[in-house]
């Protein structure tokens, strides 16, 4: 539970963003078999094994993809306690989608997911000089969808895929500009 300062990408008012780790994979491994939380993910729960699942993210991180990047998120005293990402990025159209969960349910509804997403955005906004980051959040999720409305995310519609309803969401870069007298 010790975080490097190194591994530290971005840090909120209770969480931190950190380079994710091989020593992730079992925290990982549990919450992405779990029903409930692939519910929530409008995914299917992971089947692998846990070493297949462990060789899976040594890869991602051996081999990292330009076009999306995940971190792990802990709380003040250094747990693991979810995970955030930012995939299909779009550079040239100045955009990416965003992703979180936390996978710990004794965080659940107590801020740390809208202050991790706060810290994602902040970084990728800054780090890859976005104008836009979205996502697409179950139209039934309505926790999810005060978290991100916290996170200053705006809804936007709702999208039909794979015979679901998702809100759509999005933030946009909120350029201040100077004013010179």
């Amino acid at each position: 539970m010790n975080t490097l300062a190194d591994d530290v990408v971005a840090r909120g008012r209770r969480v931190i963003l950190r380079r994710k780790r091989l020593s992730d994979a079992k925290d990982d491994y549990t919450w992405r078999s779990d029903e409930e939380l692939a519910r929530y993910d409008a995914a299917s729960p992971v089947r692998l094994s846990l070493p297949d699942f462990q060789a899976s993210l040594l890869a991602q991180l051996r081999y990292p993809d330009g076009a999306r990047r995940s971190f792990a998120i802990e709380d003040e005293g250094g747990r693991h306690i979810g995970n955030a990402m930012y995939y299909n990025l779009r550079e040239a159209m100045g955009e990416a989608e965003l992703g979180i969960t936390i996978g710990d349910r004794r965080y659940w509804g107590q801020g740390y997911g809208s202050d991790a997403v706060q810290a994602l955005v902040k970084l990728v906004f800054r780090e890859k000089g976005l104008r836009r980051m979205f996502l697409h959040t179950l139209d039934w999720n309505v926790r999810a969808q005060r978290c991100f409305q916290k996170a200053g995310f705006v809804p936007r519609g709702l999208v039909q895929r794979d015979g679901r309803s998702f809100v759509l969401m999005e933030k946009l870069q909120r350029l201040e500009h100077t004013a010179s007298q």
